[in-house]
């Protein structure tokens, strides 16, 4: 047994054998090398340099090199000088300095940027001064430099604020341009607001010109007596309550924070305000018939905006099925029953040819000639005239009711391919939709049934952000180009669409939305952005289309910016689908 002294003995001498080992030590972090501390009296010195046109060389003072980080080589001429010291985007600026001051023989004064040997840059103020002969003539040229980093980066700054101010919207709050009042996505966005404060209730208003008096209003009025019962609930709501167009004919009222009594009172004085009013229109004069629909909702309820929305649309139509003014839900509809009702409707229109398409041209601008139609979901209203489906579409995607829909858009555009052989059409189909897998069989069915050449359909996703499966919508993508047809991704650089779905699928046709073409001859802002999606979509090997193009100007400069196809009312407006010859651009 050892003793606890030699024990202790022992440990000591361990110890001094491995101190006296050497340590390994971990590697210091890799970090960018420091910039060298420049020596004060060298970075006060004068900053100037000398071009000597014998021997095309040019010399610089310590205080200039200190401010570029590197001493001047004495074999560089002046044009390696030039390309590697000024900025590249100032080329040009100091150039033409350099020739006013040579053949003005007078002193010029110019701003660039220097670039540093660390990759970095700095602002300079340049005198140039010409140096001549007692006989006048130049030999070379002198210049005196002065760093205004700080003033030129305080500079760029308020131009980079001024620019922002320019190119953003002074508000996201949209209005409706027929009545003023909020649009209906603007109003489910405030709905959800008031849902994270409290109760209160929602109702909508179905306003229709009231068949009884004469012919009442015709459909294309219908917007003017919309505008006019939109004044008059403006003048018996509360300064709280929010006013919104939630369809062609509808308007909604936000009643947030409102006692479930007072709601009711005040969607019963809201819909017989306007049953009293006599609209006087630019061509005529009418009553109005109206029906309210009011939906109560609670802070901690599952309804959302947009099903609140439903329900009380769903209680407009049911007042008017029983002539009443008003119906009211005291909690909004089970999930489970508002997908029944909404389904039960679509297929109600649709079996009752409540859905109709229109056609709008597309020229190629190669050939100057209409190559393409995009086909247009239309909903008949109850006077048969043709509204947009945005509201329909959007509360089916939603519901998920949106499938039979387009399976019914595809349907009636086999049927026109099949009657109309020289069309080439594009047919728009829903993102959830395209990640349902029932969509291809059907498809390659319909092609078979009606015999029509894949060629000469494209189909054009939107909604991207909706597509419920991915790799279904891959395969449907692969299988659709397989067959013959074409992709197209709707509405690029606004809403959902991503570059990363131009990877993603096998896009041969981007469309650009309308948003950036409509004010393209006058935003420059809208002209980069278009320039840049076009650019990248060419190095992408797609085709681009221009929506919303209206006047010369705007067609000349999508030309100019490398777009392949136009499409909007300079070229055609939607219409009914009918025989007759495609019109040459």
């Amino acid at each position: 047994m050892t003793a606890p002294d030699e024990r202790f003995s022992r440990s000591r001498a361990l110890r001094e054998r491995l101190s006296r080992r050497p340590q390994l030590a971990d590697p210091p972090p890799t970090l960018p090398e420091p910039r060298t501390p420049v020596d004060d009296r060298i970075h006060d010195a004068p900053a100037w340099f000398t071009y000597t046109a014998a021997g095309d060389r040019i010399v610089w003072s310590e205080g200039l090199g200190a401010m570029l980080g590197q001493s001047h080589a004495e074999n560089e001429l002046s044009r390696q000088v030039l390309a590697r010291y000024v900025h590249r985007d100032d080329h040009a600026r100091a150039l033409g300095a350099i020739t006013r001051t040579w053949t003005g023989r007078e002193p010029v004064r110019t701003t660039v940027r220097l670039m540093r040997t660390d990759g970095g840059w700095f602002d300079v103020d340049c005198r140039l001064e010409p140096v001549a002969d007692r006989d006048g003539t130049v030999r070379g040229i002198r210049g005196i430099v002065h760093d205004v980093s700080a003033r030129e980066r305080a500079r760029r700054e308020v131009a980079r604020l001024a620019r922002r101010v320019e190119s953003v919207q002074p508000s996201i709050i949209e209005h409706d341009p027929a009545t003023g009042l909020l649009t209906r996505a603007r109003f489910a966005d405030e709905i959800d607001r008031a849902l994270r404060r409290g109760g209160g209730a929602v109702l909508v208003i179905r306003v229709e010109p009231d068949r009884l008096d004469g012919e009442g209003v015709r459909p294309d009025r219908n917007a003017d007596l919309l505008h006019a019962a939109a004044r008059v609930l403006e003048g018996v709501v509360r300064p709280a309550d929010l006013l919104g167009r939630v369809g062609p004919n509808e308007i909604a009222v936000l009643l947030a924070g409102t006692s479930w009594a007072m709601a009711r009172r005040q969607a019963e004085l809201f819909v017989e305000a306007l049953r009293a009013q006599s609209f006087v229109l630019p061509d005529s004069w009418s009553r109005a018939c109206a029906w309210g629909g009011l939906v109560r909702y609670h802070a901690d309820g599952e309804a959302g905006s947009h099903d609140l929305l439903i329900d009380a649309e769903q209680a407009w139509r049911q007042a008017r099925e029983a002539d009443r003014p008003l119906t009211v839900m005291a909690q909004p509809v089970p999930v489970r029953d508002r997908q029944g009702s909404y389904r039960s409707r679509v297929a109600d229109a649709l079996g009752t040819d409540r859905f109709t398409l229109f056609s709008q041209p597309i020229v190629e601008l190669q050939s100057n000639t209409v190559t393409r139609h995009e086909l247009l979901l239309r909903v008949l209203d109850e006077t048969d005239g043709p509204q947009s489906p945005i509201q329909v579409l959007d509360t089916a995607e939603r519901l998920d009711a949106v499938f039979d829909i387009d399976l019914w858009v595809v349907e009636r555009a086999m049927q026109i391919a099949a009657e109309r052989t020289d069309l080439s059409l594009q047919i728009n189909l829903s993102g959830r939709s395209v990640g349902d897998p029932r969509l291809t069989p059907e498809i390659e069915r319909l092609l078979r049934q009606y015999g029509v050449s894949p060629e000469r359909l494209t189909f054009e996703i939107t909604e991207t952000a909706l597509i419920g499966n991915l790799s279904e919508a891959r395969r449907f993508a692969d299988r659709i180009r397989d067959l013959g047809c074409e992709l197209a991704l709707d509405d690029f650089g606004s809403g959902y669409a991503s570059f990363r779905y131009l990877r993603m699928f096998p896009i041969d046709l981007v469309k650009i939305d309308g948003e950036y073409v409509v004010d393209l001859v006058d935003n420059p802002q809208d002209r980069v952005l278009v320039q840049a999606l076009v650019q990248v979509c060419q190095a992408y090997g797609i085709h681009t289309v221009a929506e919303f193009v209206q006047d010369e100007a705007t067609l000349r400069l999508l030309r100019e910016l490398g777009v392949d196809y136009v499409q909007g009312y300079l070229i055609g407006h939607p219409s009914p689908i009918e025989p007759g010859r495609l019109r040459r651009s």
